[in-house]
């Protein structure tokens, strides 16, 4: 990467959410937008998936994402996009309703698909793209 790429690249990371589970940043701010990488529900202080099921596990998916987003200074208002990967589509409805509460209002725009399996054991991984907002 060139020294001015670098400039105008920033990694974002948190303790408040899931630590990676491979070579990869769990953001990215950039040209006005933050990048979350494919989050899943690691609790951040175990690094393993929350126990509970999909409701539990949906809820610390979008609380990891909360909070990359508010590092990056961010936040779940300004979501304009979501890609949601989830091992079994039966549960959808149970996800969407975890789901909808982090997006009240405005929500972004998303795609849902199903997929054979996920890093870590998850059931459900979410990627999103929000405008950067203001400076941290």
């Amino acid at each position: 990467m060139t020294e001015e790429a670098n400039k105008r690249i920033e990694v974002i990371r948190t303790g408040k959410a899931g630590p990676p589970v491979g070579p990869y940043s769990q953001g990215i701010r950039a040209g006005g937008f933050v990048f979350v990488a494919g989050e899943k529900g690691l609790d951040p202080d175990t690094g393993k998936i929350v126990p509970g099921g999909i409701e539990a596990e949906t809820r610390r998916t979008l609380e990891n994402i909360k909070a990359i987003l508010e590092a990056a200074g961010s936040g779940m208002d300004l979501v304009v996009s979501t890609f949601v990967f989830m091992t079994d589509l039966s549960e959808f409805s149970k996800m969407n309703e975890i789901y909808a509460q982090y997006f009240k209002k405005n929500p972004p725009g998303r795609t849902t698909v199903q997929v054979a399996s996920l890093p870590a054991g998850a059931r459900v991984e979410i990627t999103a793209y929000a405008l950067a907002g203001l400076t941290p």
